[in-house]
């Protein structure tokens, strides 16, 4: 009998919690959704709650995203991805090419704090109404050097390896989370993103490989794969963006 998997993160918003969900749906793996079930199903956001206050087993997560898998507590978007993409298929195979798959991971969840401290530069518990001028500096900084140093440093994995992905030689978890920060960065800053594609045609082809995957495809188009929108992670607020 396969293993279920118990994904909590907050339902409205495809967040950190996407990336590992991104795992789950490729490898078509039985999950739940926990926090988009209702209570009388054992979801909800009280039932995230209530694990976020006495945990599994005395591991307490610090906040969502996290995966429980029986009496075992995964948290971590970048480790949570990889602990399934380890046991899903969704790997390399040699202990080298493991390791720098986390590598890649870890290196991607840096890029999606930058990203969304474009818009909370200061405070997460201010509104963006309450550090604009900030955002506006910070976010000029992170389209005119820091985005086109994390897509850079993708393009010269992708041209040091013959295969067309990341590292190893076929489609890893790595892979899938930078299919989702192509799609954040486009949603965000589409005139960005829009003025230097171009420089990065390895990047856009892993990505549009990606989002050609059959079982990626079918979550694409399904109501699981929820809207990006202005609560999460990548916002478009058109004054951040720019060519």
């Amino acid at each position: 009998m396969s293993e279920r998997y118990d994904l909590y993160y907050w339902p409205g918003i495809q967040g950190r919690g996407e990336f590992p969900r991104l795992v789950l749906e490729a490898a078509e793996a039985p999950y739940r959704d926990m926090a988009r079930l209702d209570e009388a199903q054992g979801g909800g956001v009280p039932a995230m709650m209530r694990v976020l206050e006495t945990g599994i087993g005395h591991h307490i997560p610090f906040a969502p995203p996290f995966l429980v898998v029986g009496n075992r507590l995964v948290a971590q978007s970048a480790e949570i991805s990889a602990y399934l993409g380890e046991r899903l298929g969704l790997a390399p195979d040699t202990e080298a090419d493991r390791l720098f798959a986390r590598t890649i991971a870890l290196t991607t969840a840096d890029l999606v704090t930058e990203a969304h401290d474009t818009h909370h530069p200061v405070a997460t518990s201010l509104y963006y109404a309450d550090q604009q001028p900030e955002a506006l500096r910070r976010a000029q900084e992170f389209r005119g050097e820091r985005m086109p140093k994390f897509l850079g440093w993708y393009e010269w994995l992708l041209e040091m390896n013959d295969h067309g992905v990341l590292v190893g030689d076929r489609l890893t978890y790595a892979d899938l989370g930078l299919f989702q920060v192509v799609e954040g960065l486009r949603y965000a800053f589409p005139r960005r993103m829009g003025s230097i594609e171009g420089r990065y045609p390895r990047v856009i082809a892993l990505h549009d490989a990606v989002a050609q995957h059959p079982a990626v495809a079918r979550y694409l188009a399904s109501p699981r794969r929820l809207p990006f929108n202005e609560d999460g992670i990548f916002r478009h607020y058109p004054e951040l963006d720019g060519e």
